[in-house]
């Protein structure tokens, strides 16, 4: 009875995980992977987390893989308050990676700060596209 029941448990756990529908997938190449960013933050949204999961899956898939993770920023700030948002995004998406199992030797960050939009303007439906943090093969 005890065996019918951990099957019965394990079938309907199966089912409820495939209902979930995971959005993480492996990408084919990693260069100019790009997550985004609320104005002013470097919190990791869960559409950022599941990009960046989809990264470790294929770093995990290539273990040879070396990485540079670079932070950037809108227009808006100063250099320096938009270098160290930079830092703070690389940084961040950095660490789902390495909590994900990357090692943190095959990872390098870089901020850009302002210096590199991705989408040149103003407004904020330039901005959004510039608050990132971008991925390329080293």
């Amino acid at each position: 009875m005890k065996i019918v029941n951990f099957a019965l448990l394990a079938g309907v756990a199966g089912l409820l995980a495939a209902c979930g529908g995971s959005s993480v997938v492996e990408p084919s190449d990693l260069n100019n992977q790009r997550v985004f960013f609320a104005f002013n933050s470097a919190e990791i949204s869960k559409e950022a987390e599941n990009n960046l999961l989809g990264q470790s899956l294929y770093m995990k898939n290539h273990e040879k893989t070396k990485i540079q993770i670079a932070g950037n920023c809108d227009e808006r700030g100063s250099t320096e308050y938009n270098l160290a948002l930079g830092a703070r995004r690389a940084n961040a998406a950095k660490a789902v990676l390495v909590k994900d199992g990357i090692a943190s030797s095959r990872i390098s960050t870089i901020s850009y700060g302002k210096e590199r939009p991705l989408v040149k303007g103003t407004g904020e439906a330039v901005w959004k596209y510039n608050r990132n943090a971008t991925t390329t093969v080293k």
